[in-house]
């Protein structure tokens, strides 16, 4: 019997406990009284939390102008992310912690939220006298240090959009970013500190330059202390910030004013520019950040995601800051220098909630109980996960060995897309269940269809929809409405498709069982087959190359690459790090296959479409599924499944 239904079975469920649920900030009642008006008039709703969560300098007066696909919430309404993370907040929480963050080396700093508006103003400053202003794009490609959150902050002060790119991904990609969406300027670091060496991000960002006409300015903050290039439009963060006053007013903007694009893989090869507005955004991220985390004012809140994924930005920078918590930030890999730095950074820092993804739960699993029981763990009192689903194996452990039985477990399902967490339990009200999301939030209406958009009956099987704009929704893709339209809404009728398969169980509880597309979840993010068969192929050795996933009990999937040599080159295990080397420069390293198989031919149709679910099959190890009658040479098939390499 698979483990989620084994669990079920033993009615392994928990609700939350008494003394949480007491002091909770949505206990039962409350979430009835949140889920009756939601019913009631959604719009209403939304525009009731948007005026108790949100400081606006013009008022809104209509809450939402919908022309199917395109949304416009609170559009009439100005305001600005900047002062409702910060200016509010100085009167009565000017000394507390904004920021506490630690780098792998062991270096630390603190700021105050009165601390962190000065430095956001100076930068914003700083950006404001380099021409930088309101409609320009701004790239941010930082290691996680506070720098980074204060150059968000700064651009959303100004009313710059910015682009913030993962850390790890190559030049190559940055360079595409910056191409699509039109950037202005980069901003960047000297290098990032990453399992004890240093990740050379202005060598990186140099070469993106180089090949992006529109960027004029590359801003380098000097942190790691290692030798770089400097050119002529190379600015340094001191000097930026030079001489630059710590008062600056935020800039009244409209809603609907580009907040920030972020990039996410798509199954056409090419990376969608995500675009997401200034006031339903940050109504979403704060609501949710509230509702879900039950933030309190003398938390401290550590949500362990990078800056460069849309989770740092909601629920690592924007959601909590907006709401004026402690967050911590953390530079460097989870298990350096010691497996238990982050157990350690928990115990000194007091840490209250956590938040994190299934993949680092899983490889903490595979270490044992030892490194997490050398440390004290009892200021946690609630835990969370994000990325990919989490298996009731994990979720468990998580449970009883990191919150040691005392802390709810909130498992939140969402996208870039969405903006801020759709499903996930109520920690103060939710009966929660290993491996499961449990319901949507209040305000979010979804269903589990067939391909016609006809809802499917308990525990069947189908596409997960969402049937009614909500705030923090994407807007468009950057510069593509046609393919904006076609992505996300022409799949289903009518709704907003999340490209992701689920099911409701009897009691109405989501279970996300992943992907539909070709777009692979590797240790959370999500990365196309298509990008990294265009890398593979790249290579002057590589004829044809399919990208597939298989089920990976750490990561949730692993990258296995099918490729075909051209005639002259050999293959082995030289060409096989080869390949993976080449990978990881041209995307970054969390697309490094974890196996390559070298073939003689690819199986294909007869119109020469190279069948994808086929290579699923092989490997993962199962038996081919499906109707074959299109395969052009059934005996491709079998020499793949043989493991013959040629």
């Amino acid at each position: 019997m698979p483990e989620i239904e084994r669990l079920l079975t033993e009615r392994r469920r928990f609700p939350p406990p008494p003394e949480f649920a007491r002091r909770a900030v949505v206990d039962a009642k409350a979430e009835a009284r949140l889920r009756k008006a939601a019913e009631e008039d959604v719009e209403t709703f939304w525009a009731n939390e948007a005026r108790a969560r949100v400081t606006w300098a013009k008022p809104f007066a209509r809450t939402l102008s919908w022309n199917p696909p395109f949304a416009r919430w609170f559009e009439d309404g100005e305001l600005n992310v900047s002062e409702n993370c910060l200016d509010r907040h100085l009167a009565e929480r000017g000394a507390k912690p904004a920021i506490v963050w630690e780098g792998e080396p062991g270096d630390a700093r603190t700021l105050t939220y009165a601390e962190l508006a000065r430095d956001v103003n100076r930068f914003a400053n700083g950006l404001a006298a380099l021409g930088i202003g309101r409609g320009d794009r701004v790239a941010i490609y930082m290691p996680m240090v506070p720098e980074a959150a204060v150059a968000m902050l700064a651009c959303a002060r100004l009313g710059a959009t910015h682009s913030v790119v993962f850390g790890g991904f190559s030049a190559e990609a940055l360079k595409d970013r910056c191409v699509d969406a039109g950037a202005k300027a980069i901003i960047t670091a000297d290098g990032g500190f990453r399992k004890g060496a240093v990740v050379p991000l202005k060598a990186n960002a140099d070469v993106a330059a180089a090949g992006a006409p529109t960027v004029e300015r590359v801003v380098v903050l000097e942190r790691a202390k290692n030798e770089i290039a400097w050119h002529d439009r190379d600015v340094a963060w001191s000097d930026v910030v030079k001489g630059q006053s710590s008062e600056r007013a935020p800039e009244p903007l409209p809603a609907e004013h580009p907040l920030f694009i972020l990039y996410t893989s798509g199954s056409t090869g090419k990376p969608k520019g995500i675009l997401h507005t200034t006031g339903g955004y940050l109504v979403g991220a704060a609501t949710t950040t509230q509702w879900v985390f039950d933030l309190r004012e003398d938390d401290v809140y550590w949500c362990t995601a990078d800056i460069g994924w849309v989770t740092g930005h909601s629920y690592g920078v924007y959601g909590p800051l907006a709401l004026g918590a402690t967050t911590v930030m953390y530079e460097g890999a989870p298990m350096t220098p010691t497996p238990d730095r982050w157990w350690d950074i928990v115990e000194r820092r007091r840490v209250t909630v956590f938040y994190t993804a299934p993949t680092a739960i899983r490889a903490f699993m595979r270490l044992g109980d030892a490194p997490p029981k050398a440390h004290d763990l009892s200021s946690l009192r609630l835990l969370g996960t994000v990325g990919e689903p989490i298996n009731p194996e994990a979720w468990m452990w998580y449970r009883d060995t990191i919150g040691g039985g005392r802390c709810p477990v909130v498992d939140t399902w969402w996208q870039t897309e969405t903006g801020a967490i759709v499903v996930s339990p109520l920690p103060g009200a939710t009966e929660t269940k290993p491996g499961s999301a449990t319901k949507p939030l209040p305000g979010y209406v979804l269903d589990v269809v067939d391909r016609q958009g006809r809802p499917v009956g308990p525990d069947e099987g189908g596409f997960l929809v969402i049937r009614k704009p909500w705030p923090s929704m994407l807007r468009a893709i950057w510069g593509d409405d046609e393919r904006y339209r076609k992505q996300y809404w022409s799949d289903v009728p009518g709704v907003y498709f999340t490209g992701d398969a689920a099911r409701r169980d009897k009691d109405g509880d989501l279970w996300i069982m992943g992907r539909v597309d070709d777009v692979l979840n590797v240790a959370g993010h999500r990365l196309s087959t298509m990008e990294i068969e265009s890398a593979l192929v790249s290579h002057p050795i590589v004829a044809e190359a399919a990208v597939v996933g298989r089920p990976d009990p750490e990561r949730g999937q692993a990258v296995v690459a099918f490729v075909t040599l051209k005639r002259d080159a050999e293959a082995g295990d030289g060409a096989r790090s080869k390949l993976c080397d080449h990978v990881a420069k041209q995307i970054g390293p969390i697309a490094r296959p974890a196996e390559i198989r070298f073939a003689e031919a690819l199986p294909k149709t007869r119109s020469g479409k190279i069948m994808r679910r086929l290579l699923r099959d092989v490997a993962a190890g199962a038996a081919v599924k499906g109707d074959v009658t299109t395969l052009e040479d059934f005996t491709v098939l079998e020499r793949l499944r043989a493991g013959e390499e040629d």
